[in-house]
This record gives C-alpha cells, structure tokens and sequence, in this order.
C-alpha cells in the first residue's frame, strides 16, 4: 500500500500536506506565496505587519493605511486560491486589535499570533469558522492561554505553533538564554506541550516550528506526535514570495557563519544575516530617532538604537545597505529559487522517505 501523510485537521479545516506556511514580516509573505502554497492543499499565510506604505505617513494614518493593505491582500490571496488562508497577527502591534477586526470582516480561515501572549484574541474572534492558533515557547504559556480562554471565552485554541529557538525573525526567549544555547529543545517543548493538549476533548493539534527544513525534519517531528509542521525560511526561496529578489539573494549567499543573535528593538532576540547594517547595530552605532508610528508597544523610540520597522521595510524592498535579513538556523541551506509546487512536491517525497 502507498504511503502517504497524515493529514492536520485544525476543526473543520483539512491540512494535506500538514504544513502551514510560517508568516513572515515585514512584506515578505503576502498574498502571491500565501495563495500559492495553498493551492497545495497546506496553509498559506499573510504576516500583517507592515503591509502598508506606512513609512513617511503620520501616527494618525498609520492603522487605516495597515488595515487596508492586509484587506487586500487577504482578498487577492482569495481570488488567486480555494484553499486555506490564513494571517498572521503579532500581540506586540499596536494596531493588532484593527488588523484582527480587518481579518475577522474578511473571512480569513484562521488567525496565528505570536510575539506576546494573546490572551484576548478570541474577544474579538466571535465566528467559530474562523480558527485562532497561538504560537508559544513554552508549555506554561500553553497552560496560561487554554486557562485563560476557557474561563473567559468558553473557546479553546483550534490549535497551536510551538516554536523552538532555530526560528528565523524574533524568538520568544531570554536573549542571554538563546546566546548560550540554553533554550529547551523543540523535541522537548513538544512533547511537554504535547501532555497539556492531550487533556482536552477534542485534542488540541500540535505543530512543530523553528528551523524545520527538509522532510527528514517533518518526519521526526511527526513521528515526535506533532500533527504538523509550521515552515517560514524554506519558503522565502520561492517564485512567488513576494519580498523583493535582493532579499532572496541574501538566503542564497549566506554561510553557516553568517547568522548572528541581536538584540531587537523590540526586546527580544532575533536572528538576522550578517551584513553592513548588522556590524553598525554590533559595534553600537545609532540613528536617529524619527518615530511617527509606534508600530509595536513593546518599542520606545527615545531608547530605541534605530528603528527596526524602518530596517525591515528597507530590507524587504531590497535596500540591504539600511537593513536587515531575519532568517532561520538553517537559511544557509537554501541554494536555489525554485516553484513553490515544487518545493512541497520535494518536502513531501522526502518526509516519506522517512517516515
């Protein structure tokens, strides 16, 4: 009898391959590489952050011209695609309430949010259809978020990211922690978070995230009892992402050596690829603070080294002189652009080999 995958069901969704596209800010997963990955039966998903042409706007626009452009791309991702669609919202926004409202009116299929508890989330969430997933590093924020919605909400999560300490972008740990490798493994988060899931009726599906590579990586998580996986690098080396081309070519040039832990603006660590603009924030250099926005509550313009939504946005339209590349522990691996068809095609072929 052929092998075949298990299939992720997140209530009433269907996941085949089990696989969720990870969303990716600033501007680097939007509606192309959501809409196409869903074309492949997995999960494609929109990162809200900073879709917007926000940079040279007032405070007072900020949110309207944010909300706006996830509406869009929501709605192209949905002409362009049958399958699942899905957003990914950060608690640390602070437009996070708006962009929620703006997924909520457009239907999306779930909702993901991270960088903070969201403990709230499904206040403003009252459609069962649309499914709410939080991302947690830890078995005790599991606990805190299932306790939290049960008793104020009578709704518990459809289920949950669990991501480790190789993820790319912002990672939910102590930044001395993850500097000296003292982070609990993914394997260990999820099998710890994995106990707390099997208590609820129906069993809260776990997905497995941060530096899943290759199918040999989705299958030892499924074998793990994962019931899927959550990957983001892999996908930024596709046709169809939409971040500019001079960011793809950051994937494809890096070395092993090449990754680096900084301090976030933001307060957390986050893994970046080395570049001109890197070795400034290393060396301490500074620049000058210009703050219309306040994009994230967590951000204090008058301390902040330089402004991350502006390093990212620059990023993300190619300008890598002013800067910079978040990535996984495993970017390094990537040495080709190719279809996303193909890449969940390979993904797939490999994960049965293996399992």
């Amino acid at each position: 009898m052929e092998k075949t995958l298990p299939v992720l069901h997140i209530g009433d969704l269907i996941v085949s391959p089990p696989i969720i596209q990870g969303g990716m800010g600033v501007r680097v997963s939007r509606s192309g590489l959501a809409a196409a990955v869903a074309n492949e039966g997995c999960v494609g998903v929109i990162a809200g952050v900073g879709l917007g042409k926000f940079e040279n706007l007032p405070r007072a626009e900020y949110e309207s011209v944010n909300s706006d452009a996830l509406r869009t791309e929501i709605r192209k991702a949905k002409s362009m695609s049958k399958g699942i669609i899905g957003v990914n919202l950060m608690v640390a926004l602070s437009n996070y309430e708006p962009l929620i409202t703006t997924a909520v009116e457009e239907e999306v299929d779930l909702i993901i949010s991270g960088a903070g508890l969201p403990m709230e989330l499904p206040k403003y969430v009252k459609k069962r259809s649309i499914k709410l997933v939080p991302i947690v590093s830890s078995a005790r924020a599991f606990k805190i978020i299932c306790n939290k919605w049960k008793r104020n909400f009578k709704r518990l999560p459809d289920a949950v990211i669990v991501e480790g300490s190789k993820a790319g972008g912002h990672i939910g740990y102590d930044f001395q922690d993850v500097i000296e490798g003292k982070t609990a493994s993914l394997e260990e988060l999820i099998v710890d978070i994995m106990k707390i899931a099997k208590e609820f009726v129906p069993e809260i599906p776990v997905i497995a995230a941060g530096g899943i590579f290759d199918g040999k990586d989705v299958a030892h998580f499924l074998k793990l009892g994962a019931a899927g996986v959550q990957m983001g690098t892999r996908f930024v080396c596709t046709d169809e992402c939409d971040v500019h081309e001079n960011f793809k070519k950051a994937y494809l040039d890096a070395g092993k050596d090449d990754f680096v832990i900084i301090k976030s603006p933001v307060g957390l660590p986050g893994r970046v690829i080395k570049n001109k603009f890197v070795e400034g924030i290393l060396s301490g250099k500074t620049t000058p603070k210009a703050c219309n926005y306040r994009c994230l509550k967590t951000c204090n313009p008058k301390t902040a080294p330089y402004c991350i939504a502006k390093a990212l946005t620059n990023a993300a339209e190619g300008n890598l002189d002013e800067g910079y590349v978040f990535a996984g522990s495993n970017a390094y691996r990537c040495n080709e652009i190719i279809p996303v068809k193909k890449l969940i095609q390979d993904i797939v072929a490999e994960t049965l080999e293996y399992m």
